[in-house]
């Protein structure tokens, strides 16, 4: 059992604040206020006064599983600032990131302040909330309730406080300038990164002005903004596990950075599939020869491809509805129809738990497949190769065993195979006479 939050009521933290400010300890000099050079006044107050501040994007991730996890409303954390039973599970969190430290380059928090103590103040507003120095505080409460006489020094705490009128946007701002550029600080998991760079954009209302204040390119902070919606689109639509950040804090922030580029452009049916491909690509990745990232164009510009390939494999036709509203027209347009494409039935195929393995297969193996004929096109040995593959697979469909509901609808398949393979025949033969 660690440090137990015990709260003081606002209107208190307020008055003792307040009577601390009557002699401060001094003065503290900050930069990232109203972007102007700012003498703090930093006092000297008792450890169990200041609250943790719940808009925090270092924990937005946890608090967001912790949300999903213990079926809390949404606004748990951002309505619990006020709440013990709130601040004592922000500080649970905010504990264990004191402890985490990256190997050979950043200290734990909890390791530095065991050894030297505080060094540096805590900025706080004159209600007591924390801006800066949560972690530091969660980490000198435990130090203090495990060890009071070792550290009895960290019975008090030396906190820089802000005017009276600082806004909450310009205490986002803060956040922004003190943790969020691009130090040697322990960092941000990128959902959290991303998710401050969506709220300086709420506020400030310009990209650019918010890529300036967190020294980045603005494209950056455009894909990192996409990225998130992309992940939040993955675990509502396709996991089923909306708000479970830990399922893509790890290793899928190559994936989701590079998907709204991959879906620039397209349709909505195939933007449809192309996050279908990359989805089902990330949950099986264990299964792929080689990272996601190796898959890129089979969600790509290669992602009709791999539902074609997809759908021929599971005996699936990818639905064709004629514009005009012929929708049992043959799929390939051979007169140059008006026509368009849904890949949902291969979708579904995916999503299905009773089909799911079989297709799942068949998208790993189309992929590949795409992406090796891509290469060997370069080689002249594409067209060779995907023929071989064409006549391999027609060799193995087995007529007498298709449902007779399906009749119909494969005989047009193969009379449009069947005139394709006269068109390819034709070309074959004009580009021999012209190399004669």
């Amino acid at each position: 059992m660690g440090y137990t939050v015990s709260i003081i009521a606002r209107s208190e933290r307020e008055a003792r604040i307040a009577k601390s400010l009557l002699s401060p300890i001094g003065d503290f000099d900050f930069y990232e206020f109203r972007s102007k050079h700012s003498k703090l006044p930093k006092i000297r107050i008792s450890i169990d006064v200041p609250v943790y501040r719940m808009e925090n994007f270092r924990t937005f991730t946890d608090q967001a599983e912790y949300i999903t996890k213990e079926k809390k409303p949404s606004n748990f954390f951002a309505a619990g600032q006020e709440v013990e039973s709130v601040q004592q599970v922000q500080h649970d969190m905010l504990a264990r990131l004191a402890r985490r430290g990256i190997a050979g380059s950043i200290v734990p928090v909890i390791d530095v302040l065991e050894r030297e103590k505080q060094r540096e103040p805590l900025l706080i507003t004159r209600s007591g909330v924390v801006v800066n120095g949560n972690r530091r505080l969660a980490a000198m409460r435990e130090l203090f309730f495990d060890e009071p006489g070792q550290n009895s020094e960290l019975s008090h705490v030396d906190c820089a406080v802000l005017p009276a009128d600082a806004t909450a946007g310009e205490i986002v701002d803060i956040e922004a300038g003190l943790q969020a550029k691009q130090e040697t600080k322990l960092a941000y998991d990128w959902i959290g990164d991303a998710q401050l760079m969506s709220r300086m954009v709420e506020l400030h209302k310009d990209a650019s002005d918010v890529a300036r204040r967190l020294d980045r390119g603005e494209k950056e902070i455009r894909n990192s903004i996409q990225a998130l919606a992309e992940a939040d689109l993955y675990l509502k639509e396709w996991a089923r596990a909306e708000g479970e950040y830990s399922r893509v804090r790890e290793e899928a922030e190559q994936l989701f950075k590079d998907l709204p580029r991959r879906l620039d452009g397209k349709d909505a049916a195939l933007q449809a599939a192309s996050r279908a491909i990359a989805w089902t690509l990330f949950d099986n990745r264990e299964r792929l020869p080689g990272r996601v990232y190796d898959f890129n164009a089979a969600f790509g510009k290669l992602a009709s491809d791999v539902m074609e390939r997809v759908s021929t494999e599971l005996g699936v036709s990818t639905e064709v509805v004629d514009k005009g509203g012929a929708g049992d027209d043959f799929a390939v347009d051979f007169e140059g129809e008006d026509t368009a494409t849904s890949y949902e039935a291969v979708i579904e195929l995916l999503k299905d738990p009773e089909t799911k393995d079989e297709a799942v297969d068949a998208l790993i193996e189309a992929s590949q497949n795409a992406i090796e004929a891509e290469k060997g096109q370069k080689s002249g040995e594409a067209a060779l190769k995907a023929v071989s593959q064409a006549h391999a697979k027609l060799m193995a469909v087995d007529i007498s065993r298709a449902t007779p509901g399906t009749h119909a609808a494969m005989k047009k398949q193969l009379e449009g195979i069947e005139q394709l393979a006269r068109l390819l025949v034709k070309k074959i033969d004009t580009y021999g006479q012209e190399q004669q």
